[in-house]
């Protein structure tokens, strides 16, 4: 007589090859897609991070991403990881137990977070994202709640449960463009491997410029768009428990996502609904799904804008809220600001009526220097094209200037967390960032027209 299967586990207190190695702890962080325990490894009492990844699409982004970016000094360390059949995933992480959220949440209070140490906070930041795209993974959803510190100062990229790989690692590109794009990253490794170090100004970092990463990397998309590649979500690989990271089965990465649920109706296709809304790219919002690393650097603006003012750029409370507040500093837009913003899914559909005068980043960053200013706006502009790649931040002047960065040692840590950032639960909590609200319920006012094709909605 059959009997039937036993339940799926839920918890980790009842794996065994868990509970074997680790001693579960409280829970740290809780959310829809993840659990997150403090735990202690009893073969020698390290503190360690058990992530518990109830979603197969999130557990498997995160565990590739971390694999392929081991040994980044400003990624977050992935020890191991257990995952079999009928079983959710759960990742042993090193323990950190604050996060940049509270660094400024902290500073807001006190009003002592000095330039030097941001400049050393952005620095670490730039590393960190630079090392995932010389791999060519999009974070997708970068934010100060996902940007941990350790004890002694080093700040670590997290939570790569939306993360993408654009192409195989190792990919032996033949266009001269990526070539010089890899070589002249290869020459900061230095940096890397010691966030410490200031980047001088006359420091070699290769040839490639912005066009021609950007070349590098539109070409890497259309060769995606024409391989067979196999689809991610479906493929059987969470079928095994490994805790050696060198020999396991996901060392075979894809060009792209093939499908991302609903929304990955062709090909190749990304969805647009990824990200935290504070930080989120104009091109997520208006629904594109053909992006690229460049939706990172958007993020990156708005988390400097937030450590220079302590308070977030673009707090939007629903979708439309968060393009009203954009458009109201950035101007209205159209081809002439940004080629081909009027192909984005979302364009003709959504409207505002026009800003006479638009506020201007130097209005939302007061007190700052040019330097300061500068540095955001090569990161918060609508074309994605004309982004700062992180490499090239690194070799901004303003890195150069007095005051200087200050050393890692010399970082004001918090002791703990303070809780998560209002607009971006993250951290060790979960991805929340694809979140589906009504945004019409806070406008009373919205002019709908029928077209051709569909509707158009006009907002104030």
């Amino acid at each position: 007589m059959e009997t039937d299967p036993p339940p799926k586990s839920w918890s980790i207190h009842t794996r065994p090859e868990i509970i074997a190695k680790y001693k579960v702890l409280e829970r740290v962080g809780s959310g829809a897609y993840a659990d997150v325990y403090r735990g202690r490894r009893l073969s020698d009492d390290l503190t360690v991070a058990l992530k518990e990844i109830h979603d197969y699409q999130s557990a498997f982004r995160e565990i590739d991403a971390l694999q392929i970016l081991q040994g980044s000094p400003n990624v977050v360390v992935l020890h191991e990881y257990f995952w079999r059949e009928d079983e959710d995933a759960v990742l042993v992480l090193e323990f950190l137990r604050t996060d940049l959220a509270t660094v400024i949440s902290d500073a807001a209070k006190e009003r002592t977070l000095s330039v030097g140490e941001i400049k050393r906070w952005m620095i670490q930041i730039l590393c960190g994202v630079d090392t995932c795209h010389r791999n060519m993974i999009v974070h997708r959803d970068l934010k100060p709640a996902n940007l941990l510190i350790s004890d002694d100062g080093v700040l670590k990229l997290a939570d790569f449960g939306q993360a993408r790989i654009l192409m195989e690692p190792g990919f032996d590109a033949s266009e001269e463009n990526l070539q010089q794009y890899e070589h002249g990253a290869s020459n900061l490794e230095s940096l890397l491997q010691h966030p410490e170090a200031l980047p001088q100004k006359n420091q070699e970092l290769g040839p490639v410029g912005h066009a021609e990463y950007f070349e590098a990397l539109e070409k890497l998309r259309m060769k995606s768009s024409t391989e067979d590649i196999p689809d991610g979500n479906t493929s059987c690989l969470a079928t095994c428990t490994t805790s050696d990271i060198d020999d396991d089965i996901l060392k075979t990465n894809f060009s792209v996502e093939a499908m991302e649920g609903e929304e990955g109706k062709e090909l190749g296709c990304l969805t647009s609904c990824v990200g935290t809304r504070w930080f989120r790219a104009p091109e997520l919002l208006y629904g594109s799904t053909n992006y690229g690393l460049e939706i990172d650097l958007w993020s990156l603006g708005c988390i400097f804008a937030e450590l220079l003012t302590l308070q977030p750029l673009f707090p939007g409370t629903a979708d439309i809220d968060q393009l009203s507040r954009i458009i109201n500093v950035l101007g209205n837009l159209d081809d002439k600001i940004w080629p081909g913003c009027s192909t984005l899914p979302d364009y003709g559909i959504i409207s505002f009526s026009k800003v006479e005068n638009p506020r201007g980043l130097e209005n939302c960053l007061p007190n700052c220097s040019p330097d300061e200013v500068s540095l955001v706006k090569k990161l918060v502009c609508y074309d994605p094209a004309r982004r700062a790649t992180a490499m090239e931040l690194l070799r901004d002047k303003y890195f150069d200037e007095e005051p200087l960065p200050v050393p890692v040692s010399d970082l004001r840590v918090p002791l703990t967390r303070t809780g998560e950032d209002k607009g971006s639960p993250g951290g060790w909590n979960e991805y929340n960032g694809m979140d589906s609200d009504s945004d019409l319920d806070d406008f009373g006012s919205v002019n709908i027209t029928r077209t051709g094709t569909g509707f158009s909605m006009q907002f104030p």
